[in-house]
């Protein structure tokens, strides 16, 4: 199979234990340099771009929010968002709770603390947010036309299953939920997918390039219909149980450089 297109989600799957790009994998991304490396994940822009520039390909274009966002360098491909009035509902159901509520729109990111979640994510991804109220910033998207690109909840494992299946009951037309670990819900578009991202970024930039001829590299659950969609859907060996159940290959763990390894072999 001549595959034309390489899409890798980023979080547990391209980066190495330290959260960074290792050096195989830069090397193997930059000696395939003739086939597109896309970058997908529930990340914000501005925590991939810093990615791009150390693999040297700032010109491909880029897959935020789990598809939310479509980006072809600063030119929006795609922009998906929820709808305020669902954001209000779980600022709501937060209240009184000890939950974190971080709110994304583009390349805005606000919390309303500094607080454990805020400084983790910080480390995670390079990034640093706004210190604003949720109320504020919804106030604020109402008046700008804005909506969120993606919620994250961080907080007590207990207090997040509860609104997990809370917002799973009221919202599931509005609403799509990740549980990305036991102490994150990552929110997004009901309409969008990382499938149904890849599928839109063909048909914009490379229409010449079918779903048969993409080759992805995830590991957790929001991966899922990417890896079952494309030509070659391949696993790193720390998925989930259910990414190792569905996907067309396994390679080793992120930990031990797993998308290099499989780059390597495959060209």
């Amino acid at each position: 199979m001549n595959y034309q297109l390489i899409c890798s989600d980023i979080d547990g799957t391209l980066l190495n234990k330290n959260r960074e790009l290792s050096e195989a994998t830069i090397k193997e991304v930059q000696r395939l340099s003739h086939i597109p490396f896309v970058l997908i994940s529930s990340r914000m822009p501005k925590a991939m771009r810093h990615l791009q520039d150390i693999l040297g390909n700032t010109t491909t274009p880029i897959i935020a929010y789990n598809g939310g966002l479509i980006l072809n360098n600063d030119t929006v491909i795609e922009s998906t968002t929820i709808n305020n009035t669902v954001l209000e509902s779980i600022i709501e159901k937060c209240i009184n709770t000890s939950i974190h509520l971080s709110l994304y729109h583009a390349d805005e990111w606000y919390v309303p603390s500094l607080d454990y979640w805020a400084e983790r994510e910080i480390n995670n991804t390079k990034v640093h947010p706004k210190v604003k109220s949720n109320s504020d910033v919804l106030e604020t998207w109402k008046t700008e036309g804005k909506g969120a690109h993606k919620i994250m909840c961080m907080g007590d494992e207990h207090e997040i299953d509860f609104l997990y299946k809370t917002l799973e009951k009221e919202h599931d037309n509005d609403i799509i939920l990740y549980r990305s670990k036991a102490t994150y819900i990552e929110i997004s578009h009901r309409a969008i997918s990382k499938k149904t991202a890849i599928e839109t970024l063909i048909n914009h930039s490379y229409p010449h390039i079918a779903l048969n001829d993409v080759i992805a590299f995830g590991d957790n659950y929001n991966d899922i219909e990417m890896l079952k969609s494309v030509g070659l859907g391949i696993a790193v060996a720390n998925a989930n149980e259910e990414v190792l159940k569905i996907a067309k290959k396994v390679t080793e763990t992120n930990k031990n450089d797993g998308v290099a390894l499989a780059l390597k072999n495959l060209f």
